[in-house]
């Protein structure tokens, strides 16, 4: 087993190479903006850094989010793009779940991420592999009660301490994560999800309503 696993939902743009085993060779780095600039290269360097070209690989494995439709889609479409050239499949794990995992805290717990707009992406997990709520989007006061006393992970937690005051790192989603996760989860014999964007809300952009449309006579 090789698993390719790549994540752009969140600031970070993380790929990472999984032998089964380990973890053999990540990369990490934070830039809302560029995604689709630095994805490739980082593909590039985690292949290099674990001396294998990229046909070795026998699986993605790619974030699903939630994230903002723009960061996310880069991360989805490569991901479809090399299991289409390779010929080998593409996982979808949710995002959140690769943070409650790289997190490893005991009892229930809260992951919450940034979602803009005064929002955030979050979901409520038992365990750092099981999650019992979500993922789901909404403003950090509206979840007060439901999230109350109990620990959070993500940029999301860490932004809004009012809310979660037991706030703790990881801040961002690692590859290395959701490649250990999958792997994890594909030794059990569980069957992965499609890699299916988890946008939970609608675009920025939409068609204005009582749009007029001018037809030559």
């Amino acid at each position: 087993m090789l698993l390719l696993a790549l994540d752009t939902a969140t600031p970070a743009v993380t790929v990472a190479l999984h032998d089964g085993t380990d973890v053999i060779a990540s990369s990490s780095q934070v830039d809302a903006r560029r995604h689709g600039e630095l994805l490739l290269p980082a593909v590039d360097r985690v292949l290099t850094e674990a001396g294998l070209a990229l046909d070795a690989v026998t699986g993605i494995v790619v974030g699903t989010g939630p994230g903002p439709y723009t960061g996310l889609r880069v991360g989805l479409m490569t991901a479809d793009t090399f299991g289409l050239a390779l010929g080998v499949p593409v996982h979808g794990v949710c995002t959140l779940d690769g943070l409650a995992y790289a997190a490893d805290l005991e009892g229930p717990f809260v992951v919450a991420t940034d979602a803009r707009r005064k929002e955030v992406y979050w979901a409520r997990y038992a365990d750092s592999r099981t999650r019992v709520t979500g993922p789901a989007v909404d403003r950090p006061a509206d979840i007060a009660a439901q999230v109350a006393d109990l620990p959070a992970v993500g940029a999301g937690a860490l932004l809004y301490p009012d809310v979660f005051p037991r706030a703790h790192e990881p801040e961002h989603v690692s590859a290395a994560a959701l490649a250990s996760l999958a792997a994890r989860r594909l030794a059990a014999g569980e069957e992965l999800p499609a890699p299916r964007p988890l946008y939970l809300r609608r675009p920025d952009a939409q068609v204005p309503k009582n749009y007029k449309v001018v037809t030559p006579k």
